[in-house]
């Protein structure tokens, strides 16, 4: 079977462009012309001059010995973290700021949830000299405040959404109806592998090098190009499908994406998209969502910022529903608890949507000799203030 978006748009039966008339023309000049921007030598050229000497690619593949001994398996970390922003999404960012200087866009808006992507729009926005508007659900920006400080020093307008739970999918929702009133100058930069087609696709195109740097670095330190297992955490999932990418059609790796459970699956309180949702239309796009019998979209909710989405990306979607993808979910506590002890034990902190792929750590069963990867997404700092709440239950002699 392939996991690829077929010519249509469509993982299987998910994904698609299910998009009001207003943004048709915008929608139909990206899907015809980025595959061809995108395979452009100059294009190509500039994409790895800045991944290079501007984000600091590549990311380290870090070999964790603490965290292999403790669970009985040869795991490595990669590094996202350590990128320009601090996360995975500088990697898209890039990409689509360049495409969209070449569709002559002079404006720039996007949605954001933790902070990140709204930093890594903002970074690239101050670096081409464009406009910058992001729109912040007014809960995210007070509990990530340090990233709204950021984008605002990087030149950014970030505008608050004050509709519905004020988090990311209302975030989502404004930017998409600035687009709809402003679709001539204006190139939506959205963050993760949701939205109408092409924007799956070439988000998980751009990311994809992570899994590109992953196979040569596996080759280098294990003499094989593939792990058994790569993790990653998801809420719409352009960390995860930038990490299993290459290995999509690959059934000798196993692929495990771990949602926010909340305050637990079955409290009301929860992100758990593919346990709790079912089929339908978010955002441009058929995939598995929250939702209603009557298809009101359910408010989601997680600690962290970034994964309270009510829906996952349709690559996703699909890997769930084929089984091709192994699906776990983590706690607001058994996240935290798994920050705690990746920095305790291999001096690294985490970003809260990161910590939920360790969290499933201690759901899995490993041999000795299993190559396991988990995509280190972000780092900790933007959730400092979460984290110093726990100290206390987390304090050592």
């Amino acid at each position: 079977m392939n996991y690829h978006v077929d010519e249509r748009g469509f993982y299987g039966e998910f994904g698609g462009a299910f998009i009001p008339e207003m943004l048709h023309g915008n929608i139909d000049k990206l899907r015809q012309e980025y595959l061809q921007h995108m395979e452009d030598p100059s294009f190509k050229k500039e994409f790895d001059a800045l991944m290079k000497d501007y984000v600091g690619r590549p990311s380290p593949l870090y070999f964790a010995p603490r965290l292999s001994e403790k669970y009985g398996a040869k795991i490595y970390l990669k590094r996202e973290d350590l990128n320009h922003t601090g996360a995975h999404k500088i990697n898209n960012t890039i990409g689509q700021i360049l495409l969209a200087k070449r569709l002559g866009k002079k404006r720039i808006i996007a949605e954001t949830g933790a902070g990140q992507h709204g930093v890594a729009t903002a970074t690239v926005c101050a670096l081409m000299g464009l406009r910058c508007i992001v729109y912040m659900g007014s809960v995210d920006i007070q509990r990530q405040a340090p990233n709204v400080a950021r984008m605002r020093m990087l030149g950014a307008e970030v505008r608050p959404a004050e509709s519905g739970s004020k988090t990311l999918k209302d975030a989502t929702n404004e930017a998409i109806r600035d687009w709809i009133n402003n679709p001539v100058e204006t190139h939506y930069i959205i963050g993760s592998v949701v939205g109408p087609h092409p924007y799956p696709d070439m988000v998980a195109r751009f990311q994809s090098v992570i899994s590109e740097e992953m196979k040569w670095q596996l080759q280098n330190q294990e003499g094989r190009d593939y792990p058994d297992y790569i993790m990653a955490c998801v809420g719409g999932g352009s960390n995860a499908a930038g990490a299993i990418y290459h290995y999509l059609n690959d059934e000798r790796v196993k692929i495990i994406l771990t949602e926010a459970a909340g305050k637990g699956i079955d409290t009301g309180e929860s992100a758990a998209t593919s346990i709790l949702g079912s089929k339908g239309i978010i955002h441009g796009s058929k995939t598995l969502l929250m939702q209603t019998d009557d298809g009101q979209i359910i408010e989601p909710y997680s600690i962290s910022a970034g994964l309270d989405y009510p829906g996952i990306g349709p690559m996703h979607a699909h890997l769930i529903d084929t089984k091709r993808a192994i699906v776990q979910y983590a706690t607001d506590d058994e996240a935290i608890k798994a920050a705690f002890e990746l920095s305790r034990i291999e001096g690294i902190i985490p970003a809260l949507e990161t910590a939920h792929s360790f969290a499933s750590l201690e759901k899995m069963k490993f041999h000795k000799d299993d190559v396991v990867v988990i995509n280190l997404s972000g780092r900790g700092d933007k959730d400092l203030a979460t984290y110093i709440e726990y100290l206390n239950d987390f304090s050592q002699s």
